[in-house]
């Protein structure tokens, strides 16, 4: 395969990747395959992916916040302790194992797609909060934060279902203020994979192109169709995120 055609694929994954992250969260599917198929070690391969993935939910945030969906000054809080529990998942990758993890999120998120296609009502527009924003984003930012730097698939989804179930925000506020927050720890775990060298800049800004071009589409479609749209992408996401999961334990 040339280089022209190797970097015009990886192109097309990141835009696809970008327009189905906006939605419902799930890019790593698409994007962390493609770089490794192309020959990436793992480490450069991550590395590299958030690169990328920082351009797909920086744009998308970018989206949201211009459009009004979702509003900065309710965010600093929850960036501030997203960007702690980032920093230490990220170092804690390097001390600890992360297997028990791998085997616990797949059931964890089908928990997930299972509550939500049971209620079909949840996310529907904004409800009660049953948590101030205070306590919320310091438990919440810490440990999504945390997770997203010590592993990661998934954590749109959790951020989706925390702020729906005790922020009450709707499903589109709630996919909105996600997209901040994944910004956030994308950031800071690549801050650490460019510290070790282990980011491929051309690979990652391609990709970066593909990744903002296809979440600003996406965001828009978000703010456009509201939660009927969203919903059923976020499920099909996580379903297909716990398959995924699933079948990389029993082939380990």
């Amino acid at each position: 395969m040339s280089a022209e055609i190797q970097l015009a694929l990886l192109f097309g994954a990141a835009f696809v990747a970008g327009l189905v992250d906006s939605i419902a969260g799930g890019g790593g599917l698409i994007t962390v395959p493609v770089l490794m198929g192309i020959g990436l070690p793992p480490q450069i391969a991550l590395g590299t992916n958030k690169l990328q993935a920082s351009f797909g939910s920086g744009s998308a945030m970018l989206h949201f916040v211009r459009a009004g969906t979702v509003k900065m000054s309710d965010c600093w809080t929850g960036i501030i302790w997203t960007t702690i529990g980032a920093a230490l998942g990220v170092w804690a990758v390097q001390l600890l194992d992360a297997t028990l993890l791998k085997q616990l999120i797949p059931w964890l998120l089908a928990l997930i797609a299972l509550y939500t296609l049971l209620s079909p009502k949840l996310g529907a527009e904004d409800s009660h909060a049953r948590m101030k924003q205070g306590p919320f984003y310091f438990v919440f930012g810490l440990s999504i934060g945390f997770y997203d730097g010590f592993f990661g698939p998934g954590t749109g989804s959790f951020w989706t279902m925390a702020l729906m179930m005790l922020l009450g925000c709707s499903m589109l506020r709630a996919t909105a203020t996600t997209k901040v927050m994944n910004f956030t720890s994308n950031f800071v775990a690549l801050v650490f994979f460019l510290s070790v060298g282990q980011v491929r800049f051309l690979e990652g800004i391609v990709m970066g192109i593909g990744q903002f071009m296809g979440a600003r589409i996406g965001s828009r479609l978000v703010i456009t169709r509201g939660t009927a749209f969203i919903r059923p992408v976020f499920i099909t996401m996580v379903l297909a995120l716990v398959a995924r999961l699933i079948y990389q334990n029993l082939s380990h």
